[in-house]
């Protein structure tokens, strides 16, 4: 997908709105463990219920792995349900260099090998170049980089300083804008991090950010909205838990809370976004 495309369905839907699919059978409600596969089941009532709010949906691949084979395929099922006009990320985090990391794009990027056909994979940058640059070869496929992260470690390394006083996370972000362009090429930037915002628009004007953060650990979607959004919108906003753990009856209650982002962001999309 392109960021015409996506753009066009931000625009359609007034929503900016992503959808993180991370299933653990220890959170659904029990009536879905009664299913022959009850992370299928319980992915396809979200995405039935949240579908006509959100424009892309995020499996976080962990809770798949963890399943083994079986996980494997309830994330093969949903995907194949997912629409395909609908944004989809592969919440992967993948970082390894050479043949390694052309395996992983392969993995989730080309349905010849792996049926998977996501339009977009999650990165970590630390290896460096030839750890991203593998990814940037398929065609109409996003990177999403790890950037400017809403976790407490990330003061760990993101903050730290050189002696020119540039922060990594800004290293990191200003270095990959020279591997690939405003189509291959988004960023994880936290909605908790709402004072740095402005900051990273100012470093990637015209990139789309993948934001998590609102909600459950507190950052602010209007803040989100008015220090970030650009002239593409440029914001594809994350909700997990507040949405697919939100209630004992899925269909109601992960539809009443996406509904309720979705009002949200195109009052914001009215009011912030300049096209």
């Amino acid at each position: 997908m392109n960021s015409s495309e996506l753009v066009k369905q931000i625009e359609t839907k007034g929503s900016f709105l992503c959808v993180g699919l991370d299933t653990d059978l220890s959170l659904i409600p029990k009536s879905f463990l009664s299913e022959a596969d009850p992370v299928f089941a319980f992915n396809k009532a979200v995405i039935d219920a949240t579908e006509k709010y959100a424009v892309a949906y995020k499996p976080n691949i962990a809770f798949y792995e963890a399943m083994g084979p079986s996980g494997w395929e309830s994330l093969q099922k949903t995907m194949d349900y997912i629409p395909k006009e609908i944004f989809t990320i592969a919440d992967a985090k993948r970082g390894d260099i050479g043949n390694t990391a052309y395996k992983y794009a392969q993995t989730f990027f080309e349905p010849a090998s792996s049926g998977f056909d996501f339009d977009s994979i999650t990165v970590a940058p630390y290896m460096g170049h030839d750890s991203v640059e593998p990814f940037l070869r398929f065609e109409d496929k996003w990177v999403i980089l790890l950037a400017l992260t809403s976790n407490p470690g990330s003061h760990d390394f993101q903050m730290s300083k050189s002696e020119d006083y540039i922060p990594l996370y800004e290293r990191v972000m200003r270095l990959a804008m020279s591997w690939g362009n405003v189509e291959q090429l988004m960023f994880v930037i936290g909605a908790t991090r709402s004072d740095f915002l402005q900051k990273v628009r100012e470093i990637a004007p015209d990139n789309f950010f993948l934001v998590p953060g609102v909600g459950a650990q507190g950052g602010s979607l209007e803040d989100v909205a008015k220090y970030a959004m650009n002239s593409r919108v440029g914001l594809l906003v994350n909700s997990s838990r507040g949405i697919i753990y939100a209630g004992d009856d899925t269909s109601v209650s992960a539809a009443r809370e996406a509904k309720k982002l979705k009002e949200e962001m195109s009052m914001y999309l009215d009011e912030y976004w300049i096209k």
